[in-house]
């Protein structure tokens, strides 16, 4: 049988017959010694190579066709360890390296293993959130208790589902976001940070920028550029620039960032946040992968006021909670902020307290102005309006807000209620580009008073 052997040609024998390896020639070269061959043993296909490391003597088997399990897996070690096959996709560089399996030390430690290992899991799990938030101390509530892995994010699990299978197949595309403040859109694309690079090392792997500030076309032609040029060292991954509040950013600095995303690919993945989406240009939004991010449910914001309210030991009645709910729509952010300065001025968060905090009109307020539009005189109406402003420091904005609400609850002819809605949005408009308050008040309770005509003639 022909034995694949190195050539003494291509590959010099040793200098020197230490250990007797080598014979001499007539002609004075040393060629390789023959060795016995087992014609019994099981010899390699074709296609592979035994090679020796030179020192212990163990083999390398490598080679494509043929062979065994350790030639299927390319790389094996000879003296009967295995080694982890090596990656070949991106995604393998993200993966942690598999630690041994413990040896379990009893039959109960094998039977119970499921139930055992779930519940130290979900103890570890909690151990770790509070040796997180315990280094963060001393923060504002809204970092403090910022989601720090993708599982911590509220809602928009199908979101956080969709962007872990990217990682693992290493198909991470650029990332859109999009969606109302508060919602979870930097958290997402941080808890993704540390998920691809570990939390000690993704602060070196990241360029976080925002655009509110650094909104020039100078700020992509510099530091983006700058950065995305660089490649991470000893990796084939990919590094990560997160630009924040990206629909403030002018049209030329959006048009250098389209020429950069395409050029630098292979070294960078962007991901763009923004509050509206119709600000970014087309082209950007043609070369990522949007998410759209709800206002979250208020069962979910229900849930992180009370896991703080807990941890703060804040205390706080059942309707001043529902106020800060309310108030919050949907804005996590808002709800965290509003709680935390209630309760640093209030010994009891109640509703009032929530209303005083955040400067809105109490709904009772709100009921009050209605019913004396639609009921009092024009001119007492303007008068107890006006009284009310000063006395309780309210805008005419957010009382028109308040009256949108309280007309919901109130029957009314369909023509009228159309009337109302249409002088209301008026108003909202004209006070938005600097019409005065007291035009706007007299020309809401006109409109108010020619609805109440409308009714009763229905």
């Amino acid at each position: 049988m022909d034995v694949d052997t190195p050539s003494p040609i291509e590959n010099p024998p040793l200098a020197g017959d230490v250990l007797g390896n080598t014979t001499k020639t007539t002609d004075g070269m040393e060629t390789p010694m023959e060795r016995d061959i087992d014609m019994d043993a099981e010899q390699p296909s074709l296609g592979t190579k035994h090679l020796s490391n030179g020192s212990t003597g163990a083999g390398i088997i490598s080679g494509k066709v043929g062979g065994g399990a350790a030639g299927g897996e390319g790389r094996a070690a000879g003296t009967g360890e295995t080694e982890e096959a090596f990656p070949t996709k991106v995604a393998d560089f993200f993966k942690p390296r598999r630690d041994a399996a413990p040896k379990s030390t009893s039959a109960g430690d094998q039977t119970n293993g499921g139930a055992g290992g779930s519940h130290a899991k979900g103890k570890g799990k909690e151990v770790a959130g509070e040796a997180y938030l315990a280094g963060r101390e001393g923060l504002p509530w809204v970092e403090k208790y910022r989601p720090n892995t993708l599982d911590d994010v509220v809602s928009h699990k199908d979101i956080t589902g969709t962007i872990e299978n990217f990682i693992k197949k290493g198909r991470l595309p650029h990332l859109l976001f999009y969606g109302p403040p508060g919602t979870g859109k930097t958290s997402t694309i941080l808890a993704i940070a540390r998920l691809i690079y570990g939390e000690a090392t993704y602060r070196s792997h990241i360029l976080e920028l925002n655009a509110s500030d650094d909104r020039g076309i100078d700020v992509v032609r510099e530091q983006i550029k700058g950065f995305a040029q660089t490649r991470v060292l000893f990796s084939k991954g990919f590094k990560l620039i997160i630009l924040d509040e990206a629909d403030m950013m002018t049209n030329a600095a959006q048009g250098a960032l389209r020429r950069v995303i395409e050029q630098y690919t292979k070294n960078v993945r962007f991901c763009i946040l923004c509050n509206y989406v119709n600000k970014i240009t087309p082209a950007i939004q043609s070369r990522c992968t949007k998410f759209r991010f709800s206002p979250l449910p208020e069962k979910e914001v229900e849930k992180k006021v009370d896991q703080v309210v807990e941890r703060e030991k804040v205390n706080i009645t059942p309707d001043g909670k529902q106020a800060l709910l309310k108030l919050s729509k949907g804005d996590m952010r808002r709800a965290l902020n509003v709680l935390q300065a209630c309760h640093a001025a209030y010994d009891t968060v109640d509703e009032t307290a929530v209303y005083n905090c955040t400067g809105n009109p109490h709904p009772r307020d709100v009921e009050a102005v209605v019913q004396s539009m639609m009921r009092d005189e024009f001119g007492t109406s303007y008068e107890f309006i006006t009284q009310l402003k000063m006395d309780r420091g309210l805008a005419l904005q957010d009382l028109i807000t308040g009256t949108y609400e309280v007309l919901e609850t109130v029957e009314l002819p369909n023509q009228a209620r159309v009337y109302l809605l249409d002088q209301l949005g008026l108003c909202e408009h004209r006070l938005s580009v600097g019409s005065s308050e007291k035009i706007q008040l007299t020309a809401l309770l006109g409109a108010f008073k020619y609805a109440v005509e409308l009714s009763q003639k229905a």
